[in-house]
């Protein structure tokens, strides 16, 4: 692996001007207005019952800080004490197992799910044995079919639950201080609360309790929080785009976004936004891909 240290011999493609996407299919064309705004969702479903839908205005401090000093030129590399230590597989990354059930217990992983698809995150913050609202919630909208084939199309989905338990006392105490944790980064009050983010981290929308009845109310107010997130995706994904990042897959189509480190002889080292790096070899992407290395090495007039 030492031979990345020498040759980054790709690492400024991306960054150069007119470097299209290629294998990354073209955008679908804009759709009309709806009279019910960017969300499709009626006006009286809109009005009240949670936080305002307003991009940027409802982030954590945390995210705030976090957007506005992100430069993804200054990358934490997946391990900074050696920058040499072996990386993680491309192809065992897009065909690793998904997790258990429909919902993620994981936020670092539920966010890297979240921006390799490029769909929104929505956490449901919830008590599962104390509080009767939760359950409620989940009885009367979450668990419906309906909901759930929503959901699995359109939003990665993480759950914080309050009364998570381990297979020992220790385990149960760290997932209860983690749950605890995350309720305060994301400002989640009471229960249940659920929150939608756009891919990029920033939070788009909160709706806090629940009362039996409400459940087509709040569901029309995460489809517009998932619409707004998918606007702000768009802008985040295309200001990265200029920075040289683009969207990499193998052939079985599992799409990875992230930007070319090191090339040598085949061998390729991928960055992610978040700063993990991924190696494989250009055979085991898309053809897509292959010809778009290929172009970059004659530019260049590398064989």
């Amino acid at each position: 692996m030492r031979w990345f240290r020498a040759y980054p011999v790709l690492s400024f493609l991306l960054l150069l001007p007119g470097c299209g996407i290629i294998g990354g299919g073209e955008d679908k064309p804009e759709t009309a207005a709806s009279p019910f705004g960017p969300g499709g969702v009626p006006q009286h479903l809109r009005a009240g019952g949670g936080s305002a839908i307003k991009p940027g205005g409802n982030t954590s401090p945390e995210v705030v800080k976090a957007i506005q000093n992100y430069n993804p030129d200054e990358l934490v590399w997946t391990d900074p004490d050696d920058p040499d230590a072996e990386l993680p597989e491309l192809d065992g990354l897009l065909t690793a197992p998904k997790q258990k059930g429909p919902w993620w217990d994981s936020e670092t992983e539920a966010l890297r799910e979240s921006k390799r698809t490029g769909k929104p995150l929505l956490i449901w913050f919830t008590d599962s044995v104390r509080s009767t609202a939760c359950k409620s919630l989940s009885a009367n909208l979450l668990t419906r079919s309906d909901f759930e084939a929503w959901a699995s199309e359109n939003t990665v989905r993480l759950v914080v639950d309050q009364s998570v338990k381990g297979k020992n006392i220790d385990d149960t105490t760290s997932k209860v201080l983690y749950s605890r944790d995350l309720k305060k980064k994301y400002n989640a009050s009471g229960y249940p609360s659920l929150h939608v983010l756009a891919p990029s981290g920033e939070v788009i929308g909160r709706y806090k309790s629940y009362r039996s009845g409400q459940e087509d109310f709040l569901w029309g107010q995460l489809k517009q929080g998932v619409s707004l997130a998918q606007q702000r995706q768009k802008s985040w994904k295309a200001s990265l785009e200029k920075k040289g990042y683009r969207d990499w897959s193998n052939e079985s189509g599992r799409v990875i976004f992230a930007k070319l480190a090191a090339y040598k002889e085949g061998q390729i080292i991928l960055v992610e936004p978040d700063g993990l790096r991924v190696r494989t070899h250009e055979k085991n992407l898309s053809a897509g891909d292959r010809v778009w290395i290929q172009q970059q090495k004659e530019k260049r007039g590398i064989r």
